[in-house]
């Protein structure tokens, strides 16, 4: 089963930004916000080939009460006509109205069941997992693990590296459970690396990106490096000096019609702009910011930034 009308390869969009060009670097940002109104940015890429392995059955998955993963997963759901089930993190959300995000999910017609953190942070456990799907009336669902991160979208995302080849001396994407730049990686070519901005800190996700290449590729791909210092507290944590850049970008580019993400997209853009003004990257070279999302909700006016100038399709 696959989402129709996929809009790939995603658009590869050059930006005029003088904190680049000054120091003789070139910025281009590669929409995968674009792929799908529906499924936006990197989530295409994780859940299509899950979907497939999936075949027909219910799509069972994690996260927290603001997850792009859990809206994601309730959308291809709708979309395909396949049931879905999301467990949330925090039983201390069950019977308060749901916010925003998880409103969507249950208009898509998932099923929610609230679980409380313990429980949550022992989910791998397949104890664990099979009494929550059993108390779910769900034993035979397909699981997707939370950020949809395994081999299938690690081997879904490496097409996002081809899509960069010949196109970017580096590629940087915002790391959640390291899925993405797991793939990514793999799918470069040459020399060209690849960077994630992890928005956890805790330092633990190296390890992680590791254990997926090996479970996706049976070894390590690519070259790769994380910089840990942008995550601004956090999951969900931004500051005010994130916010005024993420609306000072989109102020110097408002002709892309780029809405800013604040948690992935603005910890991203706001690390290459560091690392470029601290000369990481050596005049000449060409840097791919990959754009894995949009603000929620979607901006009223429809604008969508199909109208930028396009590099590549």
């Amino acid at each position: 089963m696959t989402i129709p009308h996929p809009r790939l390869p995603s658009p590869l969009v050059p930006v005029d930004d003088d904190r680049f060009t000054r120091r003789g670097v070139r910025l281009l940002l590669k929409r995968d916000d674009l792929i799908h109104p529906d499924l936006v940015g990197n989530k295409w890429r994780k859940l299509a080939p899950n979907l497939a392995a999936a075949a027909g059955r219910t799509l069972a998955t994690f996260g927290g009460a603001y997850s792009n993963h859990l809206r994601a997963t309730a959308a291809a759901g709708r979309l395909l006509g396949l049931p879905t089930l999301g467990f949330v993190r925090g039983q201390e959300l069950a019977g308060r109205p749901l916010n925003p995000s998880l409103a969507r999910c249950a208009a898509d017609g998932m099923r929610l069941r609230f679980v409380d953190r313990t429980t949550y942070r022992h989910k791998r456990r397949p104890e664990v997992l099979d009494g929550l799907l059993a108390e779910a009336g769900a034993r035979d669902a397909y699981v997707l693990p939370e950020g949809g991160s395994n081999a299938h979208a690690v081997r879904g995302c490496a097409a996002l590296g081809r899509e960069l080849r010949g196109r970017a001396d580096v590629a940087a994407v915002a790391c959640g459970t390291g899925g993405t730049l797991a793939g990514l990686a793999a799918g470069l070519g040459g020399r060209q690396r690849a960077l994630g901005v992890p928005i956890l800190k805790g330092g633990f996700l190296g390890e992680e990106i590791r254990a997926l290449q090996e479970a996706a590729f049976g070894g390590p791909r690519g070259t790769w490096w994380l910089d840990e210092r942008f995550h601004f507290g956090g999951y969900a944590r931004t500051d005010p000096e994130l916010d005024a850049f993420a609306e000072d970008f989109e102020a110097r580019h408002a002709r892309h019609g780029l809405g800013i993400e604040r948690l992935y997209v603005a910890k991203m853009l706001y690390a290459l702009t560091t690392l470029a003004q601290e000369g990481a990257f050596a005049p000449g070279t060409t840097v791919a910011a990959v754009v894995t999302g949009a603000p929620f909700p979607a901006p009223a006016d429809g604008t969508t930034g199909a109208d930028a100038q396009v590099v590549s399709r």
